[in-house]
């Protein structure tokens, strides 16, 4: 029933915007209104799905998928056509944005696509490739420029160099926080784990690291940095400041260490003692026994660490572009200031795509780390 209701929902908000120009809200046009059809037609795909997700069959499982897939594909066709129909009959600024009823519909689809393909399979690596497999003719159509009529393409038309260099440095950002906080959190961690009195003080410490804000945490940084470098003008060299990527870096350094280190303890210890006494009984030094030992089996933990670490990060690189660090951030909020609803989106968007690749990967890796240890 609730799948009909927010199916209901969607169908009665406007699919699109129209607006004469990229600052002005404009106004909702539903999918009949672009199209000419009858809007109860709307209405057989939410009881198709719910009649479906009523039965156990494996079969009906499978249907549902492909339909919800089908649906997922043919709105993202939909909304560049309708965006291109709009285009003919306004002026070259006018912009056709998604319609909160379009992204109720793909919320919805995918939601739907996503359990299905829970009920079809246990297997992670199959749930992977299957969830993947959905975003193949999405991308081929934004590729193939189907959607270019829509506003959020033409504003990355607009905006492509600066989109390249936000991609960049929101890359630089990412990696330039695991590389040293795996360089920090490991050794820290293995320094924890060899002596538990040492762990108390550690985690209270990253504790109250992880409870400071992140813009607060940005802004303490700032004055000793910018005295750092008043000190000593050679460090400027380097490219340390008071503000941009330097402090940015520490910050998220910072935040990195709780997990990384709470999660080389965590590994550590799972790691059997009875498996560490035949290592023992087979004559392993601790280094062999670190190395082909303890570390296989931590590693599935510390991957998880690490994949909130990344995660985490690529959120909070956003707040960052307060202090000059750039990335997608200085698209948002250049975006909120100057109120461009598709600016913010063109900043948006890639970090939810970022982030939902960067889990993806890390549940991939984990998965096969699994299945190669299985074999």
């Amino acid at each position: 029933m609730l799948l009909v209701v927010i199916a209901i929902a969607a169908a009665a908000l406007p699919f699109v915007n129209y607006a004469p120009n990229r600052l002005v809200s404009g106004e909702g046009r539903s999918l009949w209104d672009i199209f000419s059809f009858n809007p109860v037609i709307l209405l057989v795909a939410p009881i198709v799905f719910l009649l479906l997700t009523l039965s156990a069959e494996r079969w009906a499982t499978g249907l549902t998928l492909l339909l919800a897939e089908l649906l997922f594909i043919a709105l993202f066709w939909g909304a560049g056509q309708a965006a291109e129909v709009l285009a003919e009959s306004g002026t070259p600024l006018a912009r056709t944005s998604a319609g909160s009823g379009l992204w109720l519909w793909l919320a919805l689809l995918l939601l739907l696509g996503n359990e299905a393909i829970r009920r079809l399979t246990d297997n992670t690596l199959w749930r992977w490739l299957l969830n993947a497999q959905v975003w193949i003719v999405p991308c081929l159509l934004l590729w193939s420029g189907k959607l270019n009529a829509l506003s959020l393409l033409k504003e990355y038309a607009n905006r492509q160099e600066i989109f390249d260099n936000a991609l960049a440095q929101h890359l630089t950002l990412l990696f330039g926080t695991l590389l040293p906080g795996l360089i920090i959190g490991i050794p820290l961690g293995l320094w924890c784990y060899r002596r538990t009195a040492r762990q108390t003080p550690v985690f209270t410490v990253l504790n109250i690291i992880q409870t400071i804000p992140s813009v607060a945490l940005f802004g303490l940084l700032i004055a000793p940095l910018a005295g750092l470098v008043q000190h000593f003008p050679v460090l400027a060299k380097f490219g340390i400041a008071g503000t941009g990527l330097t402090p940015a870096l520490i910050a998220l350094v910072l935040y990195a260490l709780l997990p990384l280190v709470r999660g080389v303890v965590a590994g550590m210890q799972q790691v059997p003692g009875d498996i560490l006494e035949s290592a023992v009984a087979m004559g392993m030094s601790p280094r062999q026994r670190f190395w082909q030992v303890q570390l296989p089996l931590a590693l599935p933990v510390l991957l998880r660490s690490l994949r909130v670490v990344a995660v985490q990060t690529v959120g909070m690189a956003v707040i960052a572009a307060l202090i000059g660090a750039g990335g997608f951030g200085a698209l948002v909020f250049q975006g909120l200031l100057s109120s461009a609803l598709d600016l913010v989106l063109l900043g948006v968007i890639p970090v939810i795509a970022l982030a939902v690749v960067t889990d993806a990967i890390f549940s991939l890796w984990i998965a096969l780390l699994k299945g190669e240890r299985r074999d």
